[in-house]
């Protein structure tokens, strides 16, 4: 009987332990809206990354027993699709977190939902300046570089190099092109009206813009500020060099990759653009031996094997991934919403992988801007050449 008995208990013990490790193990649920489709399709490459990161980290235990589950769903970057993919994440799916969601006029659509639902709405793949306002908007936080630093880099250096340009602008007509127009024009100072010769807005449902490049050659403008997505953007290269327009060509760093733009538009037609950067770019020589380079192409190797080794879209859904993971692990095994937060807006002098050398993620309880470092860089041949210092938005 006492064996019996003795049996019995350790029968019970195991139950419990089983039990406690059933309850223990928690999967984390992370919503995304990517264009998969649409005008703005190219940057689909981004999401299906960050699901490519994530399957990484399951596979690799990188929070352990706990597991993520990303659900994506394709909004078309059409704000009132996005509207309805994000309920569906939060009333349908219960997503503790929406990470990495891309566009400013699509995230602009649920930036008020979001907060109101007090749900951490995080690292948007976009550089609007309103990302970042903790006071008014607290689970609101961006990723990358603003767009109004990026524009005044681009406009110091005109003032430093062509002090007399006469620049033609073309821009999206939304919040994204309205703020990198912005940033430049307060970069130029007084000098914006008596510079800017042309400034023409586009709709992303325009199906070419090449009227507004015929027409800024015939202005006579010798410096083009490109602020397009990634299909205007090869477009705008292309006709330029079509009609032999060679204006000293500034091209927003959204559409800087060459997979997604510089190839669609030609090698040739792209040489001597001017953008900047803050992650490595995985066509440069100079990155071949680096670990986190060579880490980062196993990893593509291995997890997203039919993705674009020379897009900088892929090492940014890998580098944001990362981000958040960082997030995640350090919020060790609590991931309310305050708590998530809390470590969002806690990171300090964190090393992404693939971002330049000397360029960290830092945040803080007023701080939501986590990357906010550029470096000029020039197309050269077939790979982006970088120039001068690395510039931080403290610092411009």
């Amino acid at each position: 009987m006492q064996s019996k008995r003795t049996m019995m208990m350790a029968t019970g013990a195991a139950l419990a332990f089983m039990a406690t490790a059933a309850v223990a193990q928690q999967t984390v649920k992370i919503g995304n809206t990517m264009p998969y489709s649409g005008p703005a399709s190219a940057y689909g490459q981004i999401g299906q990354t960050a699901a490519a990161c994530f399957n990484w980290a399951n596979d690799t235990g990188y929070l352990g027993e706990d597991k993520i589950e990303f659900i994506s769903y394709d909004d078309g970057y059409s704000p009132p699709k996005t509207v309805e993919q994000t309920r569906k994440l939060v009333e349908r799916d219960g997503i503790q977190l929406h990470f990495q969601a891309l566009g400013t006029p699509t995230n602009s659509a649920i930036h008020k939902y979001m907060n109101a639902k007090k749900i951490p709405h995080l690292f948007l793949a976009t550089g609007a300046s309103k990302w970042g306002d903790p006071e008014n908007f607290p689970w609101t936080m961006g990723w990358q570089p603003t767009y109004p630093t990026e524009a005044k880099i681009y406009a110091k250096y005109i003032l430093e190099n062509n002090p007399d340009a006469k620049i033609a602008v073309l821009y999206q007509n939304d919040d994204y092109g309205k703020d990198y127009l912005h940033g430049f024009k307060e970069g130029l100072g007084d000098k914006a009206d008596e510079m800017i010769v042309a400034e023409t807005p586009y709709e992303v449902a325009d199906p070419t813009i090449d009227s507004a490049i015929i027409s800024f050659k015939s202005s006579g403008a010798d410096t083009f500020f490109n602020i397009t997505t990634p299909k205007f953007a090869a477009q705008a290269i292309r006709k330029a060099h079509e009609i032999g327009w060679q204006p000293t060509h500034f091209l927003n760093s959204v559409s800087n990759s060459i997979g997604a733009v510089i190839k669609p538009a030609g090698i040739e037609a792209s040489q001597g653009i001017i953008s900047a950067g803050y992650l490595m770019d995985p066509t440069d020589p100079e990155w071949a031996e680096h670990p986190e380079y060579l880490e980062w192409s196993a990893f593509m190797d291995k997890y997203y094997p039919d993705g674009d080794k020379t897009s900088n879209l892929t090492v940014i859904g890998y580098s944001a991934c990362m981000t958040l993971l960082d997030v995640l692990k350090r919020a060790e095994g609590d991931y309310s919403p305050e708590n998530i937060m809390a470590k969002a807006s806690s990171m300090k002098e964190l090393r992404v992988p693939m971002l330049l050398p000397g360029i960290v993620v830092d945040t803080s309880e007023t701080d939501f801007y986590p990357v906010e470092a550029e470096q000029l860089m020039r197309f050269t041949g077939e790979s982006w050449e970088r120039f001068g210092d690395i510039i931080s938005a403290e610092s411009d």
